[in-house]
């Protein structure tokens, strides 16, 4: 089992900054994967970004250059660096842990999440 919880969420004005963190506890030497998802009031919940165990990443397009997705693996921590905040950027933030079991096979683990508000 894998547990994850997400922090550093808050009210923000426009073009400010936050920093997600989301610390795993439990079988973490299992993650693989993880990544930053989004969901907005009335929207279907979308990928911000996504990264390896190697360290890998991959962004939606509509936010590259201004969101950074890291991990600290000694540590078991996963970052979401979110520069030049707008307000279409208010949504909640939740982290996902993409976990390998003895036959290979893929656990997904969902943190509760975290809001972020950006205000005009």
């Amino acid at each position: 089992q894998v547990q994850l919880v997400e922090s550093g969420g808050g009210l923000v004005q426009a073009g400010g900054s936050l920093r997600l963190s989301c610390a795993a506890s439990g079988s973490t030497f299992s993650i693989n994967a993880m990544g930053w998802y989004r969901q907005a009031p009335g929207k279907q919940r979308e990928l911000v970004a996504h990264i390896s165990r190697g360290g890998a990443t991959n962004y939606a397009d509509s936010l590259k250059g201004r969101f950074t997705i890291s991990r600290d693996n000694a540590k078991n921590i996963l970052y979401l660096q979110m520069n030049s905040l707008k307000p279409e950027d208010t949504a909640v933030y939740t982290c996902r842990a993409e976990s390998t079991d003895y036959r290979g096979g893929l656990t997904l683990y969902w943190g509760q999440g975290t809001q972020v508000t950006v205000s005009s």
